[in-house]
């Protein structure tokens, strides 16, 4: 299958049109050997004179410039009008020369210079009306000034038109490119913002449902030798931790595989979680200020995490025996502050993970978010516009 491809391939190849110098160089010798053999069936078949070995050289010189049209566009287009203005009272028998000037003309006004282009036509225009009145010959071989001066401004025109053409599709081959590129980014950023989103969710959950389980685990090893009862409560605590932390490891595995995960949680389960925290001996109120309502999805979810991960805090490292979560709704936000009564004290000075994951949180729905010390422990107070 692949070899009839690259044959084609090769074959498009081989009959691609020649570019650039070359194709100038090619265009300048066809030229040549059109005017050549015109003057050669004037001389030999019409009889109509011998052309003069300065015609000649007037005719390579010509169409010689023709190969430095895209190049040197405007300095084509002068040696062509004044290979023409000297060809044409010079020399017998007339041939059409004119159309290397022509030719030139159109490339100097394709490549932009439209005003070079019409003060040389504007010239060619004055000079073959000067020769004519001033000469019994008509040197353009009875052609009507009128349409010369037509030709002229087509071809400006014309030129013009494909100078604004190519413009064109450079523009839109740039701003295809930009788009491109910003279609790229915006997926690169998507990606990033996806892959912080699921290490949060795998930190918050998994730290903080560990935390319980060490915590337990540790109290169970405790007392089991003394208080059998209190070692039978700490393992059920680990084993509802445990199930806890498998319930959000799936669901943050679904959003990975895309499937339909559970629900995500959000203040509606925040006595679950404060219940989950106080079997590991920590006194968890709660306090609700304000009309309770249903929030945002992301708003309430973020709430629930942050809520999560300051507890989380306070059980791993203030000391803390008691902690008190606030919950306070407004016209236009949610409030919830975290209250122990630890050491006051931070990981990093705030400079944490926890902590730095909760100021992601609530940043990323525009809201704010406070940790420190106070007097008497430590608080964590985040706004959420709702």
């Amino acid at each position: 299958m692949r070899a009839p491809a690259l044959a084609r391939d090769r074959a498009a190849t081989a009959l691609r049109w020649p570019r650039g110098r070359l194709a100038d160089a090619l265009l300048g010798a066809a030229c040549f050997a059109v005017l050549a053999a015109i003057a050669l069936i004037a001389t030999y078949a019409l009889h109509r004179g011998t052309l003069a070995y300065y015609g000649w050289a007037l005719l390579l010189v010509a169409c010689g410039a023709l190969a430095f049209r895209r190049s040197h566009p405007r300095t084509a287009a002068l040696v062509t009008f004044a290979a023409c203005a000297v060809y044409y009272p010079v020399s017998s028998p007339d041939g059409p020369i004119i159309m290397t000037f022509v030719i030139a003309l159109y490339t100097a006004a394709a490549e932009g210079h439209i005003a070079t282009a019409s003060a040389l036509a504007a010239a060619a225009m004055a000079a073959t009306l000067y020769g004519n009145d001033s000469d019994k010959i008509n040197h353009l071989a009875d052609a009507a000034t009128f349409l010369l001066a037509g030709w002229f401004v087509a071809v400006i025109a014309i030129g013009g038109l494909a100078r604004n053409r190519r413009a064109y599709l450079r523009e839109a081959e740039r701003r295809l490119a930009a788009a491109e590129r910003s279609r790229e980014e915006e997926a690169r950023r998507r990606a990033i913002e996806e892959r912080l989103r699921i290490a949060r969710e795998l930190h918050d959950a998994l730290g903080h449902n560990i935390s319980l389980i060490h915590v337990q685990a540790t109290a169970a090893l405790h007392v089991l030798p003394r208080e059998p009862g209190r070692a039978e409560d700490a393992l059920t605590a680990i084993k509802d931790a445990s199930k806890d932390t498998l319930r959000e490891l799936r669901a943050t595995l679904g959003v990975l595989r895309q499937v339909d995960a559970p629900a995500r949680p959000g203040l509606a389960r925040l006595d679950d979680l404060t219940g989950g925290i106080a079997a590991s001996g920590l006194t968890v109120r709660t306090e609700t200020e304000g009309a309770p309502r249903p929030l945002p999805p992301d708003a309430d979810h973020a709430a629930y995490r942050i809520v999560q991960e300051a507890l989380t805090n306070v059980t791993r490292h203030s000391g803390a025996s008691s902690a008190v979560v606030r919950v306070r709704y407004t016209g236009d936000a949610v409030t919830i502050t975290v209250d122990d009564d630890g050491r006051g004290t931070a990981p990093a000075a705030g400079d944490g993970s926890g902590i730095r994951g909760m100021r992601d949180r609530a940043e990323a729905l525009g809201g704010t978010l406070e940790a420190g010390p106070r007097p008497t422990g430590f608080r964590v107070r985040a706004t959420l516009p709702t």
